[in-house]
């Protein structure tokens, strides 16, 4: 007879794994969160890909010598809805296969995707501007904080019409990903820095984020933005 989480129940938590070292959570030691999901009494254990992804430096903020970093509750709660989201989408036909293929799945984070292609397009642009500098000092501390800081900065730094341009090429010539942050920070959204496939899949995303790019971008098609955000969905 065929199990069905009828009859099994999948269940999870996630722990701190004090059976191995602690590690720098930015400014604090810790012991890594880890995740055990078990299912017809047989568990997997894996380390929390938020726990990996939060960790890295670019997530802390130095501002006037103090330094903020993640919650590291809000990355737990962060792990622990794509957990549930997937047993839930799963209820009837759950198995541990398939858990860890959409976890693998749904846990990417498309911000972190895309911001790659976008600090080399920020790298050929300050080049052709004849910033050459700036683009090599970007291009070398690309991962110290996050590109999209980094953009506000350029804000204030550069020239009006120059700013202009950057944004505006940029949704010929870069990867989605300034667009999608300015879309996770509308007050509903904004918790982490970070917007999962699993977010992204949710009825109404992609009609809201259309709504969103028409308003705010109303020169360029939200339509070639959405088909650059699958193609990185897609990426297996």
């Amino acid at each position: 007879m065929a199990k069905s989480t009828k009859e099994y129940k999948a269940s999870y938590k996630t722990y701190p794994n004090d059976r191995i070292k602690q590690v720098l959570f930015h400014t604090k030691w810790m012991y890594p969160i880890y995740v055990q999901v078990t299912f017809d009494r047989t568990p997997i254990i894996f380390k929390s890909y938020y726990f990996d992804l939060f960790s890295h430096p670019k997530y802390s903020l130095r501002v006037a010598g103090r330094v903020y970093t993640p919650d590291i509750k809000e990355v737990i709660e962060q792990e622990e809805a794509l957990i549930a989201f997937i047993i839930n989408k799963n209820a009837d036909d759950f198995s541990l296969d398939l858990f860890k293929k959409e976890y693998a799945y749904y846990c990417r984070d498309l911000l972190s995707l895309t911001e790659p292609g976008f600090i080399n397009y920020l790298y050929t642009f300050l080049h052709d501007e004849g910033l050459s500098s700036l683009a090599d000092t970007i291009h070398h501390g690309a991962g110290i904080c996050k590109t999209y800081d980094l953009i506000q900065d350029l804000r204030l730094a550069l020239k009006e019409a120059r700013y202009k341009k950057l944004i505006d090429n940029s949704f010929y010539y870069a990867t989605p990903y300034l667009a999608l942050n300015e879309f996770i920070r509308t007050p509903k959204l904004m918790q982490l820095p970070c917007y999962p496939v699993m977010q992204w899949e949710q009825p109404d995303s992609k009609e809201n984020f259309i709504r969103f790019f028409q308003k705010h971008y109303p020169a360029h098609n939200p339509n070639n933005t959405v088909t650059q955000i699958e193609h990185f969905v897609n990426q297996a």
